[in-house]
Order: C-alpha cells, then sequence, then structure tokens
C-alpha cells in the first residue's frame, strides 16, 4: 500500500490544493446537511452518505474534465461534486424538484449530468462497470483521449459485471480505470469475509492490468496513483485497477444501525480525517492559514445554504412529466 508517509504534494500548487480542499469539504458539509434533512423527512427515498471517503473522489477527479467520463454507484453525491455537477440541480434532484439534475426523477441513486461526463449514480450494484466499459469504447472511438472512470465499492468487486467488464477492458485495451472504494464493509458485511482474495487490486492479474492498493484516507495518495492510471490510458495502454482503502462515515444507509462496527473502529479512522489530514498539511507547510481555510469553509457552508434554499422554493414536476426525459441523447 501507498502510505501517507511517501507521498507528498509537492506537484500540486496553492491553487489545485485549495481547490480540492474546498470540493472535499462541499462533499463533507453536503453530506451532513442531507443527513439532517432527510432525518427532518425531507428527503423521499434512500440516502447513502459518503462522508469519510473524499479525498477519493477528489483526488481522481482532479485529473478529469468535463470530456472524460465516471460512473458511480449509490452512493454517488461526492462524485458527482467532485466531476463539478452543480449542487443546486443536486439538491433539487434530492427534493424530487423539476430543477432537480435529473428534473427531480432519479432522486439520490440516480443523479447524472452527461454534460459533465457524469453518466450516473446507480442503485444497482455493480450496474456501472459495463457503462465504464462502454465509455471507454465510446472514447477509444472518437481518438480526443478521453477516459472513463468507473467508482465502485468493495461488495460490487464480487459482481459478475466486474470480471466481465475487467475483461473486455483488458482484451480491447480501453482506456478504463476502475477504482474500488473499500470501506470495509458490503452493506454490514466485512470485506473479510465476502472476499477470497486480501486486496481487490490483486484481481487486476488476472485481466492483464496494473493493480494498484492505496491509502484512500490519503489524497495525495490518491491523486498521484490516479494521476499515473489516467495518463496511461490517455496513452493507448489500457486499463488500470486501483484500489483505495478508506471508510464511510456513517451507515450503509440512513437510518442504519451500525452493529456491526466497533465505536474503536470508528473513533480510529475518525482520528485519521481525510479533510482534517490535508487541512494540516496545508497549514504546517506554510500554504495556507488557519483563517484562509476558514473562510472556504464558511463559503461552502453559504452556498450549500443557498442550494437548499433554491431547491425548497422550486416546483414539484406536473404529473404529465412522468412520460418525458425517458430517453437521453449524449450532445
Amino acid at each position: 500500500m501507498v502510505t501517507q508517509q511517501n507521498i507528498t504534494s509537492n506537484t500540486l500548487d496553492k491553487a489545485h490544493l485549495l481547490k480540492m480542499y474546498e470540493q472535499m469539504m462541499t462533499i463533507r458539509q453536503f453530506e451532513e446537511r442531507a443527513g439532517r434533512e432527510f432525518a427532518a423527512g425531507k428527503i423521499p427515498g434512500f440516502v447513502h452518505l459518503y462522508a469519510g471517503e473524499e479525498a477519493v473522489a477528489v483526488g481522481v477527479c482532479a485529473h478529469l474534465t468535463d470530456e472524460d467520463f465516471i460512473t458511480s454507484h449509490h452512493r454517488g453525491h461526492g462524485h458527482c461534486i467532485a466531476k463539478g455537477v452543480d449542487i443546486r440541480a443536486m439538491v433539487a434532484e434530492l427534493l424530487g424538484r423539476e430543477a432537480g439534475a435529473c428534473r427531480g426523477k432519479g432522486g439520490s441513486m440516480h443523479i447524472a449530468d452527461v454534460h459533465k461526463g457524469m453518466l450516473g449514480a446507480n442503485g444497482i450494484v455493480g450496474e456501472g462497470f459495463p457503462l465504464a466499459t462502454g465509455a471507454g469504447l465510446t472514447a477509444k472511438h472518437n481518438g480526443r483521449g478521453q477516459v472513463a472512470v468507473c467508482f465502485f465499492g468493495d461488495g460490487a468487486a464480487n459482481q459478475g459485471t466486474f470480471h466481465e467488464s475487467l475483461n473486455l477492458a483488458g482484451i480491447w485495451k480501453l482506456p478504463v480505470i476502475f477504482v474500488a472504494e473499500n470501506n470495509g464493509y458490503a452493506e454490514s458485511t466485512p470485506v473479510t469475509y465476502h472476499m477470497s482474495c486480501r486486496d481487490i487490486a490483486e484481481r487486476a492479474a488476472g485481466y492483464s492490468m496494473p493493480g494498484l492498493t492505496v491509502d484512500g484516507l490519503n489524497i495525495f495518495a490518491v491523486y498521484e496513483a490516479a494521476g499515473e492510471a489516467i495518463a496511461r490510458a490517455r496513452r493507448g495502454e489500457g486499463p488500470s485497477l486501483i484500489e483505495c482503502k478508506t471508510y464511510r462515515y456513517y451507515g450503509h444507509f440512513e437510518g442504519d444501525t451500525i452493529t456491526y462496527r466497533t465505536r474503536e473502529e470508528v473513533a480510529s479512522y475518525r482520528s485519521r480525517d481525510p479533510i482534517l489530514a490535508l487541512r494540516n498539511s496545508l497549514q504546517e507547510r506554510g500554504i495556507a492559514s488557519a483563517e484562509e481555510l476558514d473562510g472556504l469553509d464558511k463559503q461552502v457552508t453559504e452556498r450549500i445554504d443557498d442550494a437548499w434554499r433554491f431547491a425548497e422554493a422550486a416546483p414539484l414536476p406536473q404529473p404529465e412529466e412522468a412520460l418525458t426525459d425517458v430517453y437521453v441523447q449524449y450532445p
């Protein structure tokens, strides 16, 4: 595993570092607000929070443009934010409003924005693999240096679509980066029970692609690993598998009793908070002051407050809208 001790941010300038910090903080505050509003009964359906895993989405998407593709899973808010999806449209989607990213028809688990290359969160475990592989085939056909990134959880690594898609991407040398977000549990089943190998990255060898396991709580480790894999894909050298060992701070879904984790385990991971680690690094190296970072935190809070005011004031879709937007055309 690549650890925090041997990865630094020397290749990143202040502007990029502050943008990464702001994105991570936006994800954290977005999720914590969503959790509170769900508990208050304002959000229909299920909500799965990404808090604690911010370094993965931001570290990977820092290398991507709107021309690149990503696919997500049921815990997809962080990927949307890191890829640049408008948070007003995201909150409106959570509330089922017409101004939502999917016009209020997708909800929390199905937010998408093809204009940003975000091909969708997905409530079906393992469904992102074939979508990302198809996007990779499109990218290869286009010949414009695009890549596709598939974010998935440790439980999805045991689905047939995982093996089918990695095999096909390997055969055709597609520009796809498969990013495993191993947070230790497939719902409530520990990874030590549901997987036959120690690391998901070991499975890359079966499909003739590089496999790497990194500390998913360290944004610099994720950034460096993703950068190498994405550059490799853009050069036409094929797919890669990156496993990020991370942790979700909340339950599998909001309302989960989380009886399968100990307080000591949660406290141990909380002590390695990826946002606090980045904040401390920026201050210790003289890149940003506490006051500067506090100012960014306040701006994020104001943006999220604005997004909720906007969404709550937005109208619900009309009944006749149920038969529109059944298909999407990529621009």
